[in-house]
Order: structure tokens, then C-alpha cells, then sequence
């Protein structure tokens, strides 16, 4: 496997993570179970929503990109919490909304922020 695939592999699979993470933190917060089934139930018109924003964006030719993150970002929120409610019939609050918004951003596009300080040259 090349270096760029197995990147973008990589970054698959840490977006993934981040969006299940999301959903445990979200289901403990609400005393919920995090078990698998439930957990895979809550995750996956976010997951669904993910994997449309990864073919879409072709998010694999810059996996680390900023502006992937918030192509994905908003790709997924969207997409996710349309998908939640007309497909899945679960609640979309506006509460939820804001949160999950600002969570996935945090994680989806926080973890593609650079890692070193800019550094201005004279």
C-alpha cells in the first residue's frame, strides 16, 4: 500500500472514530447505554452521511486538508441529521442541532489543524 493511501486510510478511519466518539459521549450524557448495537444505531446516519462526504469530496486525494475537515464537517452534519430524522425517525431538537454541530466540527475539523506554530519568515 502507498503512503498516500495508507494517509488517507488513516484519516478515514479517524473520522470515524471521532463520529463514534461523538455518539458515546452523547449517549452517556443522556444515560443511555453505549453498547454496541445501540451505539452503531445512534452513529450510523452520521456514519452513513461520513462515508457520502468522503466519495463526494474525494476526500482522499488531501485527507489532512483543513478545507476537507469542513467539507466533511458540514457534509456530515447536515446530511446526518437529515438522514437521522427522515430515515431513521429519531429527534432532531434544536439543542441536538447546535451540539452536534459543534462537536463534529471540534473533531472532524480540529484534528486537521495544524500541528506547529506558522512561523512568519522576516
Amino acid at each position: 500500500m502507498t503512503l498516500p493511501r495508507r494517509v488517507a486510510g488513516l484519516r478515514f478511519m479517524l473520522d470515524v472514530v471521532c463520529t463514534v466518539i461523538f455518539v458515546i459521549i452523547g449517549r452517556r450524557n443522556h444515560d443511555e447505554s453505549t453498547d454496541a448495537v445501540g451505539t452503531l444505531r445512534t452513529a450510523a446516519p452520521f456514519l452513513i452521511a461520513l462515508l457520502g462526504a468522503w466519495v463526494g469530496a474525494k476526500a482522499w486525494r488531501a485527507p489532512r486538508a483543513l478545507a476537507t475537515g469542513v467539507v466533511l464537517w458540514i457534509v456530515t452534519v447536515v446530511v446526518g441529521l437529515g438522514v437521522r430524522r427522515f430515515v431513521f425517525g429519531d429527534g432532531t431538537a434544536t439543542p441536538f442541532v447546535i451540539v452536534a454541530t459543534l462537536v463534529l466540527g471540534l473533531l472532524l475539523v480540529g484534528t486537521r489543524l495544524p500541528r506547529r506554530p506558522i512561523r512568519r519568515t522576516p
